[in-house]
């Protein structure tokens, strides 16, 4: 197990790096002048040379990254071009309201989804089938900005039962509970059909394996067999699409934080890609690459505790 976790690790530094090589290119296409940001509308071109010098710019591009890798090594991300701030502050005053927005989301939504896919392929056929198939297919095609702004007009101006922007405390608060439950339900909602789906196709193909039938010709209860037997190893490929999914819920969090005003980096990466504030927004790109790669990582592992194949591969 731990030499797998090991592998794994190390086939993540590379992946790393070509995050970090695209990411600096991509902002190094961006017609925006960073000097020209930071000096302001009204500079004269000598300030805006000397700025330009000042932050490396005038420098070739392969030493620029050089450069950029070297700090990073150090732990400096640098400073923000718009208001001058640490950009390793401005994370970390970020990621925390990130993190409870997808505990959240995937507190409520891997259970559900898990539990109506197992119903579903226990039921195979049946009414309940069909209602909770029609479900997840809703589910997938409602894209998360759609769902937030219905629980917005209905949930929160219509209605007016829970709050709909911003972040109103901690969340060990009753204010801060309240203020992420709508935003947690958005993220969370689009996360159950895939989740559904696949739990339900791993059931029907564990219910006709030969150790399922010698299970019952024992004389287990269906809900033992079903918990114990069938979803056990059902989870194996569900843990895989979990995880796959998971990656991509950092994408959604990017919206559904930009729809309700959450203040997490995927709010802070959007409103750092329309200021041109280049090093933020390499900040929060460097932020949201490392959580898909550390996501994957406890895929694998867990991956291996469940299917002792996986370890010697």
């Amino acid at each position: 197990m731990l030499r797998h976790a090991i592998q794994r690790l190390i086939l993540a530094i590379p992946v790393m790096f070509g995050v970090l090589l695209i990411g600096f290119l991509l902002m190094q296409v961006v017609p925006t002048d960073p000097a020209t940001v930071r000096a302001g509308p009204t500079a004269t071109p000598d300030v805006i040379a000397a700025i330009r010098a000042d932050l490396g710019l005038d420098e070739p591009l392969y030493k620029q990254f050089g450069l950029y890798v070297w700090r990073l090594l150090h732990g400096d991300l640098g400073s923000s071009i718009i208001n001058n701030v640490p950009v390793s502050q401005e994370l970390g005053a970020t990621i925390g309201p990130t993190l409870e927005l997808m505990f959240a989301s995937l507190f409520w939504s891997i259970p559900l989804g898990i539990l109506l896919g197992t119903l579903a392929g226990y039921w195979r056929g049946s009414l309940i089938d069909r209602t909770i198939m029609a479900i997840s297919v809703a589910g997938v095609s409602v894209p998360v900005f759609f769902l937030g702004l219905v629980l917005i007009w209905f949930v929160g101006f219509q209605w007016q039962w829970l709050p709909f922007t911003g972040r109103a405390g901690p969340i060990w608060t009753l204010d801060g509970m309240l203020s992420l439950i709508l935003p947690a339900v958005t993220l969370g909602g689009v996360f159950i059909g895939p989740v559904a789906r696949m739990t339900r196709t791993a059931v029907l193909d564990v219910l006709s394996a030969d150790h399922v039938r010698t299970a019952r010709a024992k004389g287990l209860t269906e809900r033992l067999v079903v918990m114990r037997h069938a979803l056990r190893n059902a989870l194996v490929p569900v843990i895989t699409l979990i995880g796959l999914q998971i990656g991509f819920l950092l994408g959604g969090a990017v919206v559904t934080e930009t729809v309700f005003s959450w203040p997490g980096v995927g709010r802070l990466a959007v409103g750092a890609i329309l200021s041109s504030d280049f090093p933020m927004a390499q900040g929060t790109i460097i932020v949201l690459s490392m959580g898909f790669i550390v996501i994957n990582l406890t895929v694998d592992v867990l991956y291996a505790a469940l299917d002792p194949r996986i370890r010697g591969a």
